[in-house]
């Protein structure tokens, strides 16, 4: 975002017109030239979240009288609190939009764009940035911290005290089964990742051995199969495969046809937060020995 100068206070009176108000406004509240910004405190009381994934914890950890705005994407289907973001004012993450409601504290994880943090500190309004997760330690500090941060330090604990309890009570004896992760555009995920870690802790090996983000091994699935296909992001519409894309090809459809499928809803892992839980409890489900199918 491109910091703009101060209006001049010499400018002539036409300028100061009911029209011009607001833009006047944003560029006094930008540069710091306002009397009275406003500055970071202790328990931030106007709370605007710039993405879904800053939305989730937001909506999750706050008392909703603490919410000025949500993002635009609150209540879509790939939002996990999508039900407890309905009726909440939406705001885009443009500069404008956001300084003229005035927010105590905005919260992003990549909202607004690289330069927003530092953009928006020098208007005055405090910034908090989730942190990213790549394993399951990764999440409990995020969710820890930005608890922290927000003044509810005790709904983070028994956040991840939740989570602890949850990932106790699963069957991950052994890990003789293994499984490979699926998306509608043929990607899968190797080691290094919140997918590698999410099948590790559901009890599998990952039958991606490379490690990172790649496509997925055609060559290889057409002499071997995995024991389980983690299926996830197929519940939603927006996801179509390009003409290119692996997921197009024979050999990968027809994993999904003849091995064992957990369809993992696209909200699971669209984030890295608690909520990867229920996408590890229901692979779990599958490789226990009781469990349907």
């Amino acid at each position: 975002m491109e910091r703009r100068d101060c209006p001049a206070t010499s400018a002539r009176s036409s300028l100061f017109r009911k029209p011009m108000r607001r833009i006047l406004l944003f560029f006094a509240l930008l540069s710091g030239c306002a009397v009275g910004i406003a500055a970071e405190v202790a328990t931030p009381g106007r709370v605007v979240s710039l993405d879904y994934c800053a939305d989730q914890f937001v909506l999750k950890l706050l008392p909703r009288d603490r919410i000025l705005a949500v993002s635009h994407d609150a209540t879509k289907d790939f939002s996990y609190m999508r039900e407890a973001a309905s009726g909440l004012p939406k705001v885009r993450s443009v500069a404008e939009d956001i300084l003229t409601i005035m927010p105590d504290l905005i919260v992003r994880s990549y909202g607004g764009g690289p330069h927003a943090v530092t953009f928006f500190e020098r208007a005055g309004v405090a910034v908090l940035q989730v942190p990213f997760a790549n394993d399951i330690e990764g999440i409990r500090q995020t969710i820890r911290f930005v608890a922290s941060e927000l003044g509810v330090a005790t709904a983070g604990e028994e956040l991840v005290a939740t989570m602890d309890q949850r990932l106790a009570v699963l069957n991950t004896s052994s890990a003789e089964s293994n499984a490979l992760y699926m998306t509608p555009t043929g990607v899968t995920s190797g080691s290094g990742t919140l997918v590698h870690e999410m099948l590790v802790a559901a009890g599998f090996e990952n039958f991606q051995a490379d490690p990172g983000w790649r496509s997925l091994p055609l060559e290889r699935l057409a002499y071997e199969q995995p024991d389980v296909i983690a299926a996830a992001f197929f519940d939603a519409d927006t996801n179509h495969p390009g003409l290119w894309s692996p997921m197009r090809h024979p050999v990968a459809k027809r994993q999904m046809k003849d091995q064992p499928t957990v369809m993992l809803q696209g909200s699971w892992t669209s984030c890295g937060a608690w909520f990867l839980l229920d996408a590890i409890e229901a692979l779990a489900a599958k490789k226990s020995p009781s469990a349907p199918g």
